[in-house]
């Protein structure tokens, strides 16, 4: 079963930077197309950005020319460069299966952006 361990978040003014990781163990998510997701408080959660096993990305608009997700299939992680930030990014975000089947949510890495 495949564990999914997010790190790297932080409080952040306004216009900072942070790298998000997602370090998977139990087995290798090398050939799976992974997603970075979010969640605000209050709301639910929703899709930010995710890499094809071959590297193609996608981004929600929001974030795009900001954000930039990569992946290493060496270490088994996904990462999350964020930069630009605004206090809307706000929110604990996870990494899983992106357009497949989730597997067991991590506990997710709390992003909080100040204005």
């Amino acid at each position: 079963q495949v564990q999914l361990v997010e790190s790297g978040g932080g409080l952040v003014q306004a216009g900072g930077s942070l790298r998000l990781s997602c370090a998977a163990s139990g087995s290798t998510i090398s050939l799976n197309a992974m997603g970075w997701y979010r969640q605000a408080s209050g709301k639910q959660r929703e899709w930010v950005a995710s890499i094809s096993s071959g590297g193609n990305t996608n981004y929600r608009d929001s974030v795009k020319g900001r954000f930039t997700i990569s992946r290493d299939s060496a270490k088994n992680t996904v990462y999350l460069q964020m930069n630009s930030l605004k206090p809307e990014d706000t929110a604990v975000y996870y990494c899983n299966r992106f357009n497949r089947g989730y597997l067991p949510w991590g506990q997710g890495t709390q992003v909080s952006v100040s204005s």
